[in-house]
Parts: C-alpha cells; structure tokens; sequence
C-alpha cells in the first residue's frame, strides 16, 4: 500500500507557470481596470493553469463529506455523544443538514462518505459512499489514533473518491467532514505539522466551556506525548497515524488525489484544513491545487492557515464544518470561470483602454 501511496504522489504535476502570461493578458484586456476584481482574477487564473491553459469550467462541482469517529471523545473533549456522528450521517441522507441546504444552492453534487463512524452498515442510498475503515480511531491520547495500515487504506480511500468525482467530468472538489471530537485530532495535527502550541489555539468546538477547553488542550497535549516518537520523526504519514482521523486521513487523499487529476480543491473549515495540512507536508505540489474556502471561527484556524503561507477566501464566522463553507466558495470559484469566459475585451468590443 505504501508504495501504491507514494506513486500516486510522485505522479501529482506542478502547474505549468509558462501558461500564466496567457491567461493573465485575457483577463488584463477585459473590459475593467487590469485588477480591479482582485482575488477573483486570482481565482480564474489558477483555474486556467490547473486545466491546462484551456477556457476554465467549473462545472461539475463535487463535495464529500466524509466521516468518521474518535477514541479520544473518551477523554471529555466534545459537549456531543458520540452516536451525534451517526445520527448526522442519516440527517445529511435526509437532506436536513446545512450541507444539504448550502450544496444544493451552490449547484453542487453531495456524497456522504463513512470513512470510520462506530457501528455496523447503513442502508443503501445512492449518494452515500460505504468504505468504513474501522469503526473510529483509538484513542491519541494514549497512543497512535491508526495504525499506519489503516491510516493508508483510509489516504487511498480519498485518492478514489477523486478519482471517481474526475472519471465522471468533475472539475471542482470540495471537502467536507462529520466526527464528534475531530476539532481535536485536528488542532494535535497543527502542533505537530506546524510547531503551534495547544493551550494557544485549541478551542471550544462544539460548545466547550473555558474549562472544557482547558482539558481539551491538556488532552492535546498528552496526545503529542503519547506520540512524541512519530512526532519527532517529521514522518508527516506517522504524524497523521499517530494524531489523527480516518476522515481526516480520506479527505488528505481527496485533495492528493484531486491535485493528481488536475482538479481544483476547495478546503473547507477547521477539520478540512488539517487534511490540507497532512496532505501538504505528505506532498507539497498539492498547495497549487488548493484554495482555503473560508477562516473558520474555531480558534487557531488563522494562525494555522498563515503559517502554511495560504488565505482564505471567506470570513463568514462558520464553524459547523460538513463542507458548508466549500459550498459557499464555490459560486466564487463559478463567478471566476464566468468573469474569464464571458466578459467582453477591449480588444473585441472596441473599448477604450486605459491611457498609459
């Protein structure tokens, strides 16, 4: 399995920068001041690389969320029980959740992945993906949350997702995550990917009090003990076993995946960012592929979000996850392509330009 990873990164291409003349001169000569739309012409431009120097889509639009369970809720870190995993699981099956509302406004396609909630099957139901890998994760603040197989299976589940999503004319990826207690494999993910400290950005999550967070942090900390050996490593596949989460593991695999199919990622918030992060330091081409959607409200998200030289598009004050803020950017990422292809030139529509 190690080695099937390791081509699949080793197969992910930088963009090929030679082509950003071209498409910077479209969108210099349409009818504007050269810039005036910003991160917007940013947008567009990337897209315009990540496809090859070709008129941008950004149709179809794919989100998974992806869930999974965590031993460390043991540990108090989450105002939820455990079982809110797979009760939120079913609601996204129903169409009740955020998500659902949010993708279907942004016209984007909604799977449901079980990458590792606890308990057996779910029914059938054609947009829900069931490759559970275990049912949730050991607990990290005892030792390894995965063992490096499981952490494996649960990166080339990912890989498959966007390979799927691409053999079926998906161009835009977005990520999205469901488990109780996952702001803290998350926040143990950015100590140790990051060299941030817990008691300085590990946050309330779901609804913790100070105290609350308090222990949160101290589990954190704990957890970076129990693992120090990987830790130490820098090995970022032992970082990620050690720390952890199965969903987290699958969403790093979606956007290696995604950025070795030539697909633009759209992360989403506080859990999302830490599979960004995984998948950074597991493969740092993919940063070419990515946008940051939006900063989430869970402290520590900014720190973490500059400190891997990224900014996000958004600041809506989210901090639900599911992929809601993914959804949100994406009528960006539409807007950018339409901007590059559908506004008129100077050079066409016999505008004056500028006086130099």
């Amino acid at each position: 399995m190690r080695k099937k990873f390791d081509d699949i990164v080793a197969a992910v291409e930088p963009l090929d920068h030679s082509l950003a003349a071209v498409g910077q001169a479209h969108l210099d000569d349409l009818t504007k001041p050269k810039g005036s739309l910003g991160k917007l012409e940013d947008l567009a431009l990337q897209l315009f690389l990540i496809q090859g120097g070709k008129a941008p889509q950004a149709d179809p639009m794919r989100i998974y969320t992806v869930a999974g369970d965590h031993g460390v809720n043991d540990e108090g870190v989450s105002v939820f029980p455990q079982e809110v995993t797979r009760q939120m699981i079913l609601n996204f099956l129903n169409g009740g959740a955020g998500i659902n509302v949010l993708a279907k406004t942004a016209n984007a396609q909604l799977y449901v992945v079980d990458a590792g909630s606890c308990g057996g099957g779910y029914d059938e139901h054609p947009y829900l993906i069931q490759e559970k890998v275990a049912q949730g994760t050991a607990n990290l603040a005892k030792g390894p949350a995965m063992t490096e197989e499981q952490c494996l299976k649960a990166l080339l589940l990912g890989v498959s997702l966007a390979d799927r999503a691409h053999a079926e004319g998906v161009k835009v990826l977005g990520t999205g995550d469901m488990g109780i207690s996952n702001t803290t494999p998350s926040t143990a993910l950015y100590c140790a990917y990051l060299g941030l400290e817990p008691e300085i950005i590990t946050g309330p999550g779901t609804g913790l009090d100070a105290e609350g967070v308090a222990n949160k942090a101290a589990v954190i900390r704990r957890g970076l003990e129990a693992n120090r050996e990987a830790v130490a490593s820098g090995d970022p596949l032992a970082i990620l076993a050690g720390l952890g989460g199965l969903e987290i593991a699958t969403l790093a695999g979606l956007i290696i995946g995604g950025a070795r199919n030539k697909q633009l990622v759209c992360v989403d918030g506080f859990i999302s960012t830490a599979a960004y992060a995984a998948a950074w330091k597991l493969c740092p081409t993919v940063k070419e592929y990515c946008i940051i959607s939006h900063v989430s409200a869970e402290p520590g998200h900014r720190d973490a979000v500059a400190a891997m030289g990224m900014e996000p598009y958004l600041d809506l004050g989210f901090r639900l996850g599911e992929g809601t803020g993914g959804a949100c950017v994406m009528y960006l990422v539409r807007s950018a392509a339409d901007i590059y292809n559908d506004m008129a030139t100077f050079s066409a529509a016999g505008v004056s330009e500028a006086v130099e």
